[in-house]
């Protein structure tokens, strides 16, 4: 299967490429810009599987370029915004919007929720596995050995980002970005969250969240 195409249309430069990489690091190719005009030009050529779409941009808003997006293709439409009228979503879902996140957001929940629609339309499989561990990012589920774990939603959005980087070390400051949305770093809340989440998956199988001294965790099978 050839790598899914992500187009990601932001304005503001360090949402824009902190999205752009952590996407990237999932394995999926990523090409990022500014604005409409970019973002046409680019559907002419680029035949993206998913766009992600700031709302609010120079020149045409983000529902107004859905119906560009849908006019050129079959790509995937995922909304970035922080107006949660339901005027405003109801125009989105008009205009061919798959998807809404939010803002502020973090970014595990946007790189599960991009992966997620890319499953659905076939473009990517949404799952993981790592030994007798699958995530299933569309379902927002984890298992082991066929047995489900029993994760808060947080949990959840802690393992799929460990999952989508497996086999390399993160740091917590690294976690706490991608699944909390910031990044003042708290050593306490992100052990406390990984002790969690190992008590859950050590219940069905041998340790596959690791620490690594004074560099972060890693998720493998095997030590």
């Amino acid at each position: 299967m050839t790598t899914a195409r992500v187009l990601v249309v932001e304005d503001d430069a360090t949402i824009r490429d902190a999205v752009s990489s952590a996407l990237r690091d999932t394995g999926l190719s990523v090409e990022s810009m500014t604005d409409g005009e970019e973002l046409e030009a680019a559907l002419r050529t680029y035949r993206p599987a998913v766009v992600v779409l700031d709302w609010m941009l120079p020149g045409r808003d983000g529902p107004q370029l859905s119906r560009v997006i849908r006019q050129s293709g079959d790509a995937g439409v995922i909304m970035l915004t922080a107006r949660e009228g339901v005027d405003d979503r109801l125009r989105g879902f008009s205009a061919g919007i798959d998807d809404y996140v939010p803002k502020p957001f973090a970014m595990a929940e946007l790189v599960a929720r991009v992966r997620a629609l890319l499953g659905r339309m076939g473009a990517t499989p949404t799952t993981i596995q790592v030994g007798d561990l699958v995530v299933d990012e569309a379902a927002a589920t984890a298992s082991r050995n066929g047995i489900a774990l029993p994760l808060t939603a947080t949990e959840f959005r802690l393992l799929a980002y460990l999952a989508a980087q497996r086999g390399r070390v993160v740091s917590g400051t690294q976690i706490l970005t991608q699944v909390w949305g910031y990044d003042d770093y708290s050593d306490n809340l992100v052990h406390a969250h990984i002790s969690a989440l190992r008590r859950k998956m050590e219940n069905e199988g041998p340790r596959l969240v690791h620490t690594v001294r004074g560099l972060g965790y890693v998720l493998r099978d095997g030590r």
